[in-house]
């Protein structure tokens, strides 16, 4: 430290600190203000970006928003497309129930009436039958018994024994 007093020289010191303040002054002047803008600038574009990322962030949370409520309603309708396509499928079975039972009851009940006129059929076809069996079996015996005059005498007698006159 010693040294350093010893080689001061004061017309070195005012030559350097004449030289520091034209450079001072010159930088101000021609480098100061450029600086100055350019930080501005920059700063102001920095500004301006932060911004604008603010800006598309909002946007981008009202996109989110309208598509959340988009889907929802999307949603929404789906539910309400499946709830009604359920209930036109139900009504179709229940509907295809009632016609299918409707159409199950005319087929007995045709069956029914078929089976009736049937049996009726069935039943004239046997007495018609058993009619004529009858018919056959009477004149057979009826043959047999009046054969012979005696026993043709003989019913007649009984018939009229039977027959009262009153």
């Amino acid at each position: 430290m010693d040294q350093l007093l010893n080689d001061f020289s004061p017309g070195l010191f005012f030559m350097q600190a004449i030289i520091l303040l034209i450079l001072i002054v010159l930088m101000r002047k021609f480098a100061w203000k450029p600086i100055l803008e350019s930080l501005q600038t920059r700063e102001d574009g920095i500004k301006n970006a932060l911004d604008s990322a603010e800006k598309a962030r909002l946007e981008m949370q009202n996109l989110q928003a309208d598509n959340k409520k988009l889907l929802n309603e999307a949603r929404a309708e789906r539910e309400a497309m499946l709830k009604e396509a359920r209930e036109m499928k139900d009504k179709m079975i229940e509907s295809a129930k009632t016609e299918a039972e409707t159409q199950a009851n005319t087929i007995i009940e045709q069956a029914h009436a078929a089976i009736e006129s049937e049996k009726k059929a069935a039943i004239a076809e046997l007495k018609n039958h058993v009619a004529g069996l009858s018919i056959e079996i009477a004149e057979k015996v009826l043959r047999d018994e009046l054969s012979d005059n005696s026993k043709q005498q003989k019913l007649v007698d009984s018939l009229i024994g039977e027959a009262t006159l009153s």
